[in-house]
């Protein structure tokens, strides 16, 4: 089954979406990646929904990602004895380590870290940003802060710290946990949260040891700044738009958003737009046109994926929300301006020999009838070098490893074909090729393909050679040298 679609749609699976005939349903009305957040559930319910996923992948005959989220550290106060107060603007306020209830004066803060890393100054964010304060006195085991936004605090809310890069480990105990089970369950990505520094990816590398690609989430004002560093050691990126609007202006989001967006294009490593996409349709059936138009803007901006999160994981709509995001990315890229605004932001550096094969593909594709671009891949390095030209037909990935398969369902525009055994011969390959395009329904035997491959074969990072080829095997056999 191949989508007639480019961008890809992450569904997050959750008690709403829980059983084979929801999951499969889902998958076939657009879902192409499911997300397990491991911040809500159990190691047994994950591996339940994940054997459901694998199971609509053997009965539906194609491949299907999943992706574990990571909860990742979270910074909360303590209790009250009444269970909240109310702050007013003005007043001071302490946090500190006292392991007692709180008052209208103080309350616990469980986090020596936060006050390791405070500065006068420093803003602290309660509630979802609801209620700001800022630090006007701090020691080892306090910080007195000025209330600048007041409002009700209550028992165990989220603290933020925009302003500084905190001395926490992106991955806790649980998460370490949490990594563990799903690499051994056999995840193709993971997405790491509270990323500040390309240092904090370093040790998700290591203990995913390869066998799941690392996916860096950014929502914190000093990700955002230390982003390209960031990005040179992750095998992708998540917009998450949530926590970043909470840490900056809201009025900087949009901003960011395009610009990881393009810098993850000319890195051709997919990036994903995620949270609050299609957020009213937790409760109705249909979005508002501002949701609508939010997810148009990720898709004409070249995003690789946008994501679904308490829609589909909690909502009471969640075959309508994959539905309304499917027909979102059909009507963008049916229209021509959506193919304009890809070709003025695309990116035109090319240093090595698979930058010039992979830009060719793409120019004769446009200035010839060709139905796809082929291509071999080990790795999958060679498609997302494809998937960054950002062409007009479609791409079919051919590789015998289903890792690989199942890592490309994030990428733009990415079709993925198993073949049998691994390729040796040009001429195997070119049939191979014609063969998968014909199956897929992207070509006929009165067809041409664009073939991109490695010689020698099945040895990763050696893209080298291109082939312009007829669908009809008769044709190859009669033309092809072995």
């Amino acid at each position: 089954m191949h989508r007639r679609r480019n961008v890809k749609i992450v569904a997050t699976l959750g008690p709403a979406s829980d059983d084979y005939k929801m999951i499969r349903a889902l998958f076939e009305t657009g879902a192409d990646v499911f997300r397990l957040n491991m911040s809500h559930g159990t190691h047994e319910e994950h591996q339940a929904r994940y054997e459901i996923i694998r199971q609509v992948e053997t009965d539906t005959g194609r491949s299907i990602g999943i992706l574990a989220d990571l909860q990742g550290p979270k910074l909360r106060c303590g209790t009250f004895a009444s269970h909240g107060v109310d702050l007013e603007e003005g007043q001071m306020f302490r946090f500190d380590l006292q392991d007692k209830p709180g008052d209208h004066d103080r309350v616990q803060l469980p986090h020596k870290e936060i006050f390791d890393g405070l500065e006068n100054g420093t803003h602290l964010l309660v509630n979802d940003g609801k209620i700001r304060l800022r630090v006007v006195g701090h020691g080892e085991d306090f910080a007195d802060c000025e209330v600048e936004v007041g409002g009700t605090i209550s028992d165990r809310k989220g603290v933020n710290v925009p302003d500084v890069v905190l001395p926490i480990a992106a991955l806790t105990e649980k998460d370490r946990r949490d990594l563990e089970f799903a690499c051994e369950l056999g995840v193709d990505w993971l997405a790491l949260s509270f990323v500040q520094r390309a240092a904090d990816v370093a040790e998700a590398r290591r203990l995913a040891n390869g066998r799941a690609a690392v996916l860096s989430k950014i929502e914190k004002p000093a990700a955002v700044n230390d982003f390209e560093e960031i990005l040179a050691v992750s095998d992708g990126i998540m917009v998450a738009r949530g926590d970043l609007g909470v840490e900056l202006p809201v009025q900087n989001v949009p901003p960011i958003q395009k610009r990881l967006v393009h810098y993850c294009r000319a890195a051709a490593k997919p990036v994903i737009v995620a949270t609050q996409m299609l957020e009213s349709m937790i409760e109705s059936p249909v979005p508002t046109r501002a949701e609508v138009s939010d997810v148009a803007t990720a898709i004409y901006e070249g995003a690789d994926a946008v994501m679904l999160s308490a829609e589909s994981a909690a909502g009471k709509f969640p075959i309508e929300a994959v539905s309304t995001m499917d027909a979102v990315a059909h009507e963008v890229e049916s229209d021509e301006t959506y193919r304009r605004v890809l070709e003025n932001s695309r990116i035109f550096e090319r240093r090595t020999v698979a930058d010039g094969i992979v830009s060719a593909a793409r120019e004769i594709a446009v200035s010839t009838d060709i139905k796809a671009i082929c291509c071999f891949t080990q790795s999958g390095t060679t498609a997302l070098l494809a998937a960054r030209e950002r062409p007009q037909v479609p791409i079919l990935a051919l590789t015998p490893l289903v890792r690989t398969a199942r890592r490309l369902c994030l990428s733009w525009g990415i079709s993925c074909h198993l073949i049998q055994g691994e390729v040796d011969r040009f001429k195997v390959a070119v049939v191979s090729a014609a063969r998968a395009a014909r199956e897929s329904g992207l070509a006929d035997d009165s067809d041409q393909i664009v073939l991109i491959a490695g010689v020698p074969f099945n040895v990763p990072g050696t893209t080298n050679i291109l082939r312009v080829a007829p669908c009809a095997e008769r044709l190859i056999y009669a033309t092809d040298p072995e």
